[in-house]
């Protein structure tokens, strides 16, 4: 999701584009990953692939999340290096701050205290993502940085209901929901905890802009600055999708951490910021080519 949304933000750049998808190499596999970058040579490198899904697939798959996601920010981060890219942002996660960090979080709650559990093992290898790029940069002089994005949405996203983000897994079950013609929709836990969402497209504009004028050693946050509790966040899916059943609450699911919101002061210091409403965006991925493959297969 994010890669082609870099691809559709740098269409508008002087700029030649070379993308490493899924099936042209194997980023897991650091051969591989040395070999395509020493043909592209690319002078700038956005590291935007990533093992992602939501609570359930991270509880289902902790060793694929660590694994694979060591694996691809080491061999790029390496490669990159080797090969001698000027610049690289590493995209990692506002999972990687302690579960009861002070709200808003600001880039300097990173290891100061626990993690949200229920997505430790992704968390952890974002970590080490961000780690390497500081390592790089100390010990070789390298340009790497790394930018902290919130939880993103946008055309592309997973709308699996067992491996999708929470936005994406509503935007389904609120379509499907009044398919059906059912009476409720069902979220997990109590619906109070507050999460803040930025578009996908937004957050491609933020990490060109960041490439162009961010060159520090400390993570710097991604997001919109605002926040929603989870249930208002199922109403907003509710009357995109104009399924006019009741919420109901299942509290035997967990909640997760409690808030989770960036502080983006860094960011706007420097003069970004978004400009998609989180009601236009969600309405814009409801009608998007994306979901409607997702959930009715293809025509």
């Amino acid at each position: 999701m994010v890669g082609s949304a870099l691809v559709r933000r740098l269409a508008s750049e002087r700029c030649e584009v070379v993308t490493a998808g899924r099936a042209e190499v194997d980023l897991t596999d650091q051969a591989a990953v040395e070999r395509w970058l020493e043909a592209a040579r690319p002078d700038a490198v956005f590291l935007a692939a990533a093992k992602v899904g939501g609570i359930l697939a991270n509880d289902r798959h902790p060793a694929g999340f660590l694994y694979d996601n060591l694996m691809i920010e080491a061999n790029v981060v390496h490669a990159a290096r080797r090969v001698g890219v000027d610049k690289l942002l590493f995209l990692g996660s506002s999972c990687i701050y302690p579960k009861f960090a002070p709200q808003p979080i600001a880039e300097d709650s990173l290891l100061t205290g626990p993690l949200e559990p229920t997505n430790e093992w992704y968390a952890i290898a974002k970590i080490a993502g961000l780690k390497l790029c500081q390592a790089y940069r100390r010990e070789h002089g390298c340009d790497f940085v790394a930018a902290m994005p919130t939880n993103l949405y946008g055309p592309g996203d997973n709308f699996d209901l067992d491996s999708s983000h929470v936005l994406p897994a509503l935007l389904r079950r609120a379509h499907e929901a009044k398919r059906r013609g059912d009476d409720r929709l069902t979220i997990w836990g109590s619906g109070s905890p507050r999460r803040e969402f930025l578009h996908v497209d937004d957050c491609a504009d933020a990490l060109v802009f960041l490439m162009r004028h961010y060159s520090e050693e400390a993570p710097i946050n991604v997001g919109c600055g605002e926040d929603v509790t989870i249930a208002e966040l199922a109403r907003l899916v509710m009357a995109v999708v104009g399924f006019e059943g009741e919420l109901a609450h299942d509290r035997t699911k967990p909640d997760g951490t409690p808030r989770k919101l960036l502080d983006t002061r860094r960011l706007t210091a420097l003069g970004w910021s978004p400009r998609i409403p989180l009601g236009d965006g969600i309405a814009q991925v409801y009608r998007s080519d994306s979901f409607r493959a997702a959930v009715e297969g293809p025509a």
